[in-house]
């Protein structure tokens, strides 16, 4: 096992060797994280060395409902250990607070820790930031402001103690909050898969339907062009955002986009139309950076564990993997900003079933070690 020493900004000072454990300077408190062999492992914030103490904060944060308006949504709600850590009520898109639905389908928590930004349209850079979003969002945790959160956790006598531990004093700000959340989310890693069995050489850890979906998937299907595999970085995701077609049947793209400045110009967060506002979230990306090539993209998402976090799409609008792969057969749906990759496949039927044999193949085989944390779900 190799270990990094963390004086001031993060830095690694050894080889990646199986599960990294880091110590922060000055103190005893370890930090493991689940990275193979050959794998770059996921930058942390200098700013908030990682530590025991502060994973078992952000772990208790993490599954807490009491950090919602109604006492019912925790942040496991929507991303539940045993259903991938993705929305577990198969709905299309995810619920919060008062059961009022949003425009979106909660993605994976699993392996966030590698990806350059979060949420489906990147409009946070870190699981830092990501981690106190979801708080202040009416339809989420429902909190009105981050002011009000923290006024929530001073309420409860059980949070003093863990903060000292976490930070060195029991002080509750909305950043130690973001901060430990996000170091407890660092450790939720998975890349250890019938795949990487095989991409490792042995010719009998998938089937030979799925073989063959993994030549399609680097062929005929050309999934690869945006889902391609990188040995250091293995999630097969491009990280980018692209626009296939979702949930823009009906959109005219310039009058949401007009419609959403004014929004925005009156005091609207991004994270309220990205969420509440069902047209402005069909935007994408372009809510973002108001730049027209990213009219209606959303990111790339991963496909680890995919078999595992149905339903599919930023808006929940493929309910099975055989759903996704007729959709992209069919090459999207058309709109004036689709990617110029789109195109029909014309996939056959057997070939349509290799590839989703193949995906199955991207689903864990360590998941059991997340069985305790699924008993933490409230």
């Amino acid at each position: 096992m190799a270990r990094a020493v963390l004086r001031g900004p993060a830095r690694l000072v050894a080889p990646v060797l199986g599960a990294l454990s880091f110590v922060c300077a000055g103190t005893s408190l370890g930090f493991e994280l689940h990275v193979p062999d050959g794998v770059m492992p996921p930058e942390i914030p200098s700013d908030n060395p990682p530590s025991d103490a502060k994973a078992a904060l952000g772990r208790k944060l993490y599954f807490d409902a009491r950090l919602s308006t109604d006492g019912t949504i925790a942040c496991a709600s929507c991303h539940h250990p045993a259903h991938g850590f993705a929305d577990p009520r198969g709905k299309p898109t995810s619920a919060g607070v008062g059961g009022a639905s949003g425009a979106r389908n909660a993605p994976t928590v699993l392996n966030a820790a590698f990806l350059a930004s979060q949420f489906w349209d990147g409009r946070e850079p870190t699981l830092e930031a990501q981690a106190v979003q979801p708080l202040i969002n009416p339809i989420e945790h429902g909190f009105a402001d981050h002011p009000a959160v923290v006024a929530r956790l001073r309420e409860l006598p059980d949070y003093a103690t863990p903060f000292d531990a976490a930070f060195g004093s029991d002080e509750i700000t909305i950043e130690r909050v973001g901060q430990a959340i996000a170091t407890f989310e660092r450790e939720i890693i998975s890349l250890n898969a019938p795949i990487d069995r095989f991409l490792a050489g042995d010719p009998k850890a998938i089937s030979d339907s799925a073989q063959r979906g993994w030549g399609l998937f680097n062929s005929k299907a050309r999934c690869n062009t945006c889902h391609g595999h990188i040995d250091v970085l293995p999630l097969f995701t491009d990280d980018l955002f692209h626009n296939i077609g979702v949930g823009v049947e009906k959109l005219d793209f310039e009058a949401v986009a007009a419609k959403a400045a004014k929004e925005v110009a009156a005091g609207r967060s991004l994270d309220e139309l990205a969420l509440n506002d069902v047209e402005s979230s069909e935007l994408g990306r372009f809510l973002v950076t108001s730049q027209q090539k990213d009219m209606g993209a959303f990111k790339t998402p991963q496909l680890r564990n995919v078999a595992l976090t149905a339903p599919y799409m930023h808006d929940g609008s493929e309910a099975t993997l055989e759903d996704v792969i007729a959709f992209y057969d069919r090459g999207g749906n058309d709109n004036p900003y689709l990617d110029g990759g789109m195109r029909p496949l014309n996939l056959t039927a057997q070939e349509k079933t290799d590839l989703v044999e193949f995906l199955k193949t991207l689903t864990s085989e360590d998941l059991d070690r997340f069985e305790p944390l699924a008993k933490l779900v409230p």
